[in-house]
């Protein structure tokens, strides 16, 4: 099946806000300020956009993190650097790494333009009932373009993701139900995800057995089809709530700014910024829509 305007945008813009996942730079900046480990500069990082806000709200806001890895890293975090520190820390990261980035051109034409385009759709991003989206969109614009881009992609990424957490709210898939659920249907193994999630063996069988119950999964951890049309009808909301913005945004900006990100991200992925196999179950397709 062609992949939904929305979720084909996702995928290329993805790439170019992972960066900060995964780039040295951060976890250095961040281990500079005295933050212990890569998960609480995660957590931190991006959380700093909601203040200096408590375990419980982040674990509601990122929804399949066990609470107990939440709560190791926050509030913890913000005795070492405020959010306010955090967001200029987490800026100036993503800065090294593109400028590190060999052949980058920050100030070139294609990353002026697409900044621009990139910047309009995130304005027109939807916020309404989107915590973490607002919370970015509400931070001032940086004036370079390659950090424009990069706050740009940060808020389209939120506000979809936001949307898949109520389409997930709406399918009754609790946190590691949607983990699960998520695995059976063919995204990261059980093992990659309580190795960065942490719900324990019991927590991840109590999970199953309820999905099991309801007729969502096999004993032997397949997805019926009842299950994989429940699977199909959260990723078909989120694509649906996350179009609303793209609709505004037209077609004819759509495409350019996909023509001009594809080959950005394609970098980025090719030269192992961002880990095709990585735990946040994002991929990078690097072929063109027709047209392209």
């Amino acid at each position: 099946m062609t992949d939904s305007r929305a979720r084909r945008l996702w995928k290329v813009l993805e790439p170019f806000h992972a960066i900060t996942y995964f780039a040295p730079d951060t976890r250095k900046a961040t281990d500079a300020l005295g933050l212990r480990g890569g998960w609480m500069s995660y957590f931190a990082c991006r959380a700093a956009p909601l203040g200096a806000v408590g375990p419980e709200l982040v674990t509601a806001i990122f929804y399949n993190f066990h609470p107990s890895m939440v709560a190791r890293a926050i509030p913890d975090a913000w005795t070492f650097a405020t959010p306010a520190q955090l967001l200029t820390t987490r800026l100036q990261a993503v800065d090294s790494a593109v400028r590190a980035f060999p052949g980058s051109d920050p100030a070139g034409t294609p990353i002026r333009r697409a900044a621009e385009l990139a910047r309009h759709a995130a304005e027109l991003a939807p916020t309404a009932g989107r915590p973490l989206a607002a919370a970015n969109a509400a931070l001032p614009w940086p004036d370079e373009p390659h950090l424009v881009l990069w706050q740009a992609t940060t808020i389209l990424r939120e506000s979809r993701g936001d949307g898949h957490v109520s389409a997930l709210v709406a399918a009754g898939l609790s946190p590691c139900q949607a983990l699960v659920t998520l695995s059976a249907a063919g995204g990261p193994s059980k093992e990659v995800f309580q190795l960065n999630r942490r719900w324990s063996d019991d927590e991840w069988a109590a999970a199953s057995e309820d999905l099991q119950a309801r007729g969502l999964l096999t004993a032997d951890g397949v997805l019926t089809d009842a299950g994989q049309s429940l699977r199909q009808s959260v990723e078909d909301t989120t694509d649906r709530l996350a179009e609303q913005g793209w609709a505004a945004f037209g077609d004819a900006d759509a495409e350019e700014l996909d023509r001009l990100v594809r080959p950005i991200s394609g970098a980025i992925m090719a030269a192992g910024l961002v880990p095709d196999d990585n735990p946040m179950a994002m991929r990078w397709d690097a072929t063109p829509p027709t047209g392209h």
